[in-house]
């Protein structure tokens, strides 16, 4: 039964559609306005030597030592996540064998490598969310696998296609010059590595390097503190797959209540004696119904079923409504229509607000269905428009505050600003944790240099943070001009899907056919003209009207650069609405088959 307690009239009497709508757009711009910052992304720290002890690997082998590597390679991918896999696997599909893969972490994996925190796995179908489940034959166990069971299936990929030998982990790159007479981008390691390699490919990711919220004081507090990516089960107790059994008589807070909280707080719940949830910005939280993975159905598959499974997904989340929704989960069900798109009348306008605000208000209206006391209830409410967070789906998390041991601490959009010796302070309270756990999520749409750790230097000696310097200049987001040969893999200037590995899928393919392309043509270098990425950025910026005007007014998140109002905010967009839409421009830019829009360098010839 729906609640529409919010929207009544003293008297009783609700309110007409028209005039919820309006209180509902008015609670939104107060929210909004509440979590404003004028630091915006300034607002986190990096994981410098100054929380050295946030950033070590709980899972690496400890004392690990080799001998540098020096030689010349085709190809050196920076990043051993879903990226830079799928870019190996698509180098190997075109017979290119002559490749580095270079990680800081111990294995494979990228996020699903440090993700190993209680409750973790995949919100995005894993039939369409793991990579190459056709080529190595694997079903998954659940409709959302977990953390461990992904991490094992990245594993799994790297023996299939024998990636292992490629790989340098454990190892972080220094710099990166590239060399004008050679043609080559020299490239040095934390390992002593010298590599000197025609293609840098940067597969980093957009979640691999955990971010801590600039909280005064973070590094005074006495008790245990960690990431999530860095969970310390020497602490908790337990595994990724057994329950913590040494939180019974502590008392644990969580800071952050986004797509990781969401998981870790039911499973903390189970454990510790009390639990006090920080919340800044609450999310939406949809029905997940996660079920067994029908292994006879998975067998009747024909093949290019992922492809096709990816690509309805993909279209159902952006609003295109395919005729059969093939996924049928919350998210589909959600987000069937792109309620972000430039309206071209107001009366379409008007229709898209009031379906954007019936999407949220059922999501509101589960919470009063779940959560007990009011009050927690209304706290955990969301009150913005249903794009401009990602949305989430658990069966758990909104059930775990009617536990006694829970308790909801919301900071009124401020987020905590103070942490002692004893734990975080709120509204002059002071909440005396054993263990304090930062859910505060990865760099996103930070430069690429601050979350590549290192900074390429092109031609002239020119640093990418300095090319860069008011935001990326690209062509389709991979080539820029004055760093040849440097293809960027990431979502910035390029496209974006609600299911990453699809986004990957295609994006890697891409690169994977510009190295062949230079490969069969003797093209020495490319990089992107001035002209080709001026013109590029014009494309993005019409085609992002509606996104604009729809994400200035959200409130602040990863999605909106924290409300950052620059030109590096405004240059680092993205393709709007269907996933399709960018890989087409992709496909086409290929099939043209003359590289336009770029320097091509040959072995006898300079073209333009």
């Amino acid at each position: 039964m729906r609640k529409w307690n919010t929207f009544q009239y003293e008297t009783g009497d609700p309110m007409s559609e028209a005039d919820r709508i309006e209180e509902a757009k008015a609670k939104y711009r107060a929210e909004r306005d509440k979590r404003l910052r004028a630091d915006a992304q300034a607002q986190y720290s990096q994981l410098t030597e100054d929380y050295e002890e946030f950033d070590h690997d709980p899972w690496a082998e400890p004392g690990f030592t080799r001998e540098p590597v020096v030689e010349r390679t085709e190809v050196v991918i920076v990043g051993g996540g879903f990226a830079g896999m799928l870019t190996a696997v698509g180098l190997l599909s075109r017979g290119i064998t002559d490749f580095r893969i270079v990680d800081k972490a111990g294995d494979f994996g990228g996020t699903w490598y440090w993700n190993r925190y209680p409750g973790c796995m995949c919100d995005v179908e894993s039939l369409i969310y793991l990579p190459l489940l056709e080529e190595t034959g694997y079903c998954p166990t659940m409709r959302y696998a977990p953390a461990q069971e992904i991490f094992e299936h990245c594993q799994r990929i790297g023996h299939h296609f024998d990636l292992y030998p490629h790989a340098l982990f454990q190892t972080e790159m220094d710099t990166a010059v590239w060399d004008e007479p050679d043609a080559r981008w020299n490239i040095t390691t934390s390992r002593g590595d010298q590599l000197s390699a025609k293609f840098l490919i940067t597969a980093g990711g957009i979640l691999h390097k955990a971010k801590l919220p600039a909280i005064e004081g973070i590094t005074d507090f006495a008790g245990r503190a960690f990431h999530t990516a860095r969970w310390d089960y020497g602490y908790t107790g337990g595994s990724p797959t057994e329950p913590m059994d040494q939180l019974a008589d502590k008392r644990v807070g969580i800071i952050g209540t986004g797509a990781t909280s969401i998981q870790v707080v039911p499973q903390l719940a189970k454990a510790a004696k009390e639990v006090y949830v920080f919340q800044r910005t609450p999310s939406a939280v949809g029905v997940r119904a996660n079920e067994p993975v029908d292994r006879a159905w998975f067998d009747a598959q024909e093949p290019g079923w992922q492809a096709e499974r990816m690509a309805n997904f993909t279209s159902a989340v952006s609003g295109e409504q395919p005729e059969q929704n093939l996924v049928g989960d919350g998210a589909t069900q959600l987000l069937w229509q792109d309620t972000q798109q430039q309206a071209d009348t107001p009366e379409r306008a008007a229709e898209l607000e009031r379906s954007d605000f019936e999407t949220m208000e059922s999501l509101r209206a589960r919470i009063d269905e779940v959560v007990d006391d009011p009050a927690t209830a209304e706290k955990l409410k969301p009150w913005y428009g249903k794009h401009c967070k990602r949305l989430c789906f658990h069966d758990e998390y909104l059930a775990a505050f009617n536990q006694p041991n829970v308790h909801l601490v919301d900071t009124n959009g401020q987020g905590v600003h103070q942490v002692t010796s004893k734990g975080p302070v709120v509204d002059g309270v002071e909440y005396e944790l054993d263990l304090l756990v930062y859910a505060s999520g990865f760099e996103v749409t930070t430069g690429l240099v601050s979350r590549l750790g290192f900074d390429p230097v092109g031609r002239d000696g020119v640093r990418l943070s300095e090319r860069w310097h008011d935001g990326a200049h690209t062509l389709h987001g991979v080539l820029t001009n004055g760093f040849p040969n440097l293809l960027v893999c990431h979502f910035i200037q390029a496209g974006y899907g609600l299911n990453f590995h699809h986004y990957l899928r295609e994006l890697t393919a891409h690169l994977a056919a510009i190295v062949a392309q230079a490969s069969e043509e003797g093209i020495t270098s490319i990089e992107a003209t001035v002209e080709a990425e001026d013109a590029w950025l014009a494309l993005l910026w019409e085609a992002g009207k509606g996104f604009g005007r729809y994400s200035a007014a959200c409130t602040p998140s990863y999605h909106n650069s924290e409300g950052a109002r620059t030109m590096a905010a405004a240059r680092n967009v993205v393709i709007p609405g269907n996933l399709m839409n960018y890989i087409g421009h992709l496909q086409r830019w290929r099939d043209e088959g003359d590289l336009p829009g770029t320097v091509v360098v040959r072995a006898e010839a300079t073209r333009v």
